[in-house]
């Protein structure tokens, strides 16, 4: 019997405007705002929501090379993918490689934090993130630390 991979950390929504689907998250479905932040060299705003234990990130491109500008005008504003916390997501990774499964965009972000993606190809057009540690997962301690 197959294992789930790891626990659901948050599901990411690419939108134009954060500041416009804010307004729905909250204010429609009662999400409660937890941060925000920038990533321009990423390429993308982000902000972050509880929704009753659920977490909603959003997702908005920033500059004209972001990754979110090419989704959103072939797809609209949506779903963009799904974050698992999978604490050895580095051997995770490999071992789905072997699997013949199409892994994709890693970053290794320090020793105690790893990033990859399963691509739609092989996941049935869900774009999986499976990593550990800060900055890919939504609830990780690093993230509420006052600065």
């Amino acid at each position: 019997m197959v294992q789930p991979i790891g626990k659901l950390d948050h599901i990411g929504i690419a939108v134009k405007s954060v500041a416009e689907a804010r307004k729905f998250y909250e204010g429609v479905l009662g999400a409660r705002f937890m941060y925000e932040a920038e990533s321009e060299r990423a390429g993308y705003k982000l902000a972050e929501f509880d929704l009753n234990g659920l977490t909603i990130e959003l997702l908005e491109p920033l500059g004209a090379d972001s990754f979110l500008h090419k989704f959103l005008a072939q797809r609209g504003e949506g779903m963009h993918h799904l974050t698992f916390n999978v604490p050895d997501s580095k051997g995770k990774a490999a071992e789905l490689r072997e699997r013949g499964i199409r892994i994709v965009d890693e970053t290794e972000w320090s020793p105690d934090s790893y990033e990859a993606f399963i691509s739609p190809r092989s996941s049935h057009g869900v774009l999986i993130q499976i990593g550990n540690g800060y900055p890919t997962l939504s609830n990780d301690s690093h993230w509420f630390e006052k600065k």
